[in-house]
């Protein structure tokens, strides 16, 4: 051509334009995949497939490669061998799951996964959780954790804070008055400090040096310290960023204040996740043309010209293969995505480094099928003194549209109690060892004994030997003979002290590659299945951008900040900037 533009490249630049402006080439034009659109995404759990559902929707040719199951920690399965007489697998999981009010993000692509009979598609399969329940051991009064609702018509202010936790949730828990109301203060100051302070200071400091541990009693400790890290968010409270403990306290107590929430303050889904959520998500996605390539695992992305060229993946045979995209989405949990640090990327991004500075710990489920139901509240429950930080659900009596004895199993199990075990370094009552340490019969022992420990203990039998069918232990955890040690397939990430700096945005500096998951930096701030959701919106959105698409953005929501702490958050701010503490950050 005169103007020394090559046919090929005149013919590649219409496409990107026909693709932009959403005109097709004519018939003729051999175009399988319009050039610049096609995406790779690495991993398909919750980051992935909400990624995936942000860019097909945009028009881009989605393709989502995952070593091992399609949901990741967030999905369901059929415990092998169990189903009998045309009957379902019995449900197992890696752990139960509940969504609070204040999410945003994942509510909203339920809304957007078509569910035949459902106006509002899988959305409409939650279901209000309308109590809670502290079990204690050695006969104490038990509690509940957010059965006593504040009145979110009440004026909100630090004084009217502090009456509610302490008088409608602390003393309940056996804390001292005094050491009540010295927690309540460090909740004050926490609520009251500005941003700045929080990077600034609390950032820095470790939950258990914040609420002063040390200085308090044990029952003070296990309720406080221990209680709201390890039972509600699996952070050890010695090594957890003030910050982020004190971000989920925020948003638990606008939560169950119904501030900004989308709904009930507490929901669990209406059936296992894979049949109310995870099955229909990736049908939607199917008929949209993502392509889904299991066993596929990533060992390598090739580089090249300062872009990922190609990632390398294996299958369960062995098998090599590349795959070549225009755009990349690496949605591995951050343990994976560490295994792809070669020199070579480093070398185009060096902050990626950081990565291996981030901590992950275990906190997974194990499920006791029973033989009759077992009525203790309608919702979570929380151990409280249990030494593995236990905390539960029984699920038969949400899922309205199923009926256990003739869906799942044998046709001899009525219920599922779902545990989550969030201290596997602690040791047990019965073998006096640390669930790491302990046989996958051993581990289904000792949880049995610490429930039966809290629900048994006020002379009626609630939890009797005779009511367990089964158990089935997560998957991810494998039992090493040799070493005498479990391993785990599937940890997740927790915010230790200044961790923060060392977590990424979902923007690298590699143009064509972007990070998904839930340890890229987020609002919701902590390894959640909204915080997964919103690193993809995160890279879709800088994706887009580096496209320089006109495609609508996907949205992003922040969570509830209460406008009555504003004023003292700006006070704050003058005094940080300072160097004074904040105006009620006593001794």
């Amino acid at each position: 051509m005169s103007s020394g533009i090559s046919r090929r490249r005149f013919v590649h630049g219409a496409a990107l334009a026909a693709a932009a402006t959403g005109v097709f080439a004519p018939a003729g034009w051999a175009v399988t995949s319009p050039p610049g659109r096609r995406v790779a995404v690495l991993g398909g759990g919750m980051a992935g497939l909400a990624a995936a559902h942000e860019l097909v929707e945009r028009g881009y040719t989605v393709s989502v490669y995952e070593p091992t199951a399609l949901g990741g920690k967030a999905r369901s399965m059929g415990v092998p061998g169990t189903a009998e007489d045309g009957r379902l697998d019995l449900p197992g999981e890696h752990g139960f799951r509940f969504f609070p009010g204040f999410y945003h993000h994942v509510p909203d692509s339920m809304r957007r996964i078509p569910v035949p009979g459902n106006a509002n598609g899988v959305w409409d399969n939650l279901v209000d959780a309308t109590d809670s329940k502290s079990e204690r051991t050695g006969g104490r009064p038990d509690a509940t954790l957010f059965g006593m609702l504040p009145d979110p018509r009440q004026a909100l202010t630090p004084d009217g804070l502090r009456r509610i936790l302490v008088e409608e949730i602390l003393k309940q828990q056996g804390v001292r008055p005094w050491e009540a109301e010295f927690f309540v203060n460090r909740l004050i100051v926490f609520l009251t400090s500005c941003d700045e302070r929080r990077f600034g200071q609390w950032e820095q400091t470790a939950w258990w040096d914040y609420v002063r541990a040390e200085q308090y009693s044990q029952e003070y400790r296990t309720v406080v310290a221990r209680g709201l890290t390890r039972s509600l968010v699996a952070a050890k409270e010695e090594v957890a960023s003030t910050r982020t403990i004190g971000n989920m306290a925020e948003a638990f107590l606008m939560n169950i204040m119904g501030r900004g929430n989308d709904g009930a303050p507490d929901r669990v889904l209406n059936a296992p996740t894979n049949e109310a959520w995870i099955d229909p998500w990736v049908r939607y996605l199917r008929g949209l043309g993502v392509r889904f390539h299991l066993g596929q695992r990533v060992e390598a992305l090739q580089t090249g010209g300062g872009l990922i060229n190609a990632a390398r993946l294996r299958d369960r045979t062995g098998t090599a293969t590349t795959v070549q995209a225009d755009w990349f989405v690496c949605a591995m949990p951050v343990e994976r995505a560490c295994e792809l640090l070669t020199p070579q990327l480093l070398a185009l991004d060096p902050s990626l480094a950081q990565l291996r500075r981030l901590f992950v710990d275990w906190m997974t489920g194990i499920q006791y099928y029973l033989r009759e139901p077992v009525s203790i509240t309608h919702g979570h429950i929380t151990f409280v003194d249990s030494p593995w930080a236990l905390t539960a659900l029984t699920q038969g009596q949400f899922w309205a549209g199923r009926d256990f004895r003739a869906d799942y199993g044998d046709g001899n199990v009525a219920d599922c109690l779902s545990v989550d075990v969030s201290d596997w370094d602690t040791p047990g009552i019965l073998f006096g060892k640390p669930a790491k340490e302990c046989t996958p019969d051993q581990i289904a022992r000792e949880v049995w004994a610490q429930l039966q420990e809290h629900l048994n203990d006020e002379g009626e039998t609630v939890l009797a030997d005779e009511l367990q069918h089964s158990w089935f232990l997560d998957p991810g955890i494998r039992w090493r003979p040799e070493a005498g040690r479990n391993t785990n397939d599937t940890p997740l990430l927790v915010n230790t002290v200044d961790s923060w700096s060392s977590r990424p945005n979902a923007v690298t500096a590699i143009p064509n590659l972007f990070l998904a998951g839930d340890y890229v930096r987020t609002n919701v701030d902590l390894a959640t299945m909204e915080s997964a959701n919103e690193s993809a919106r995160a890279a879709v959105n800088g994706l887009l951008d580096a496209a320089g698409s006109n495609a609508e953005r996907a949205p992003m929501y922040q969570l509830y900040r209460p406008p009555e702490f504003e004023p003292f958050k700006q006070a704050d701010a003058q005094l940080f900037a300072a160097g004074l503490p904040n105006a009620f950050d006593r001794p």
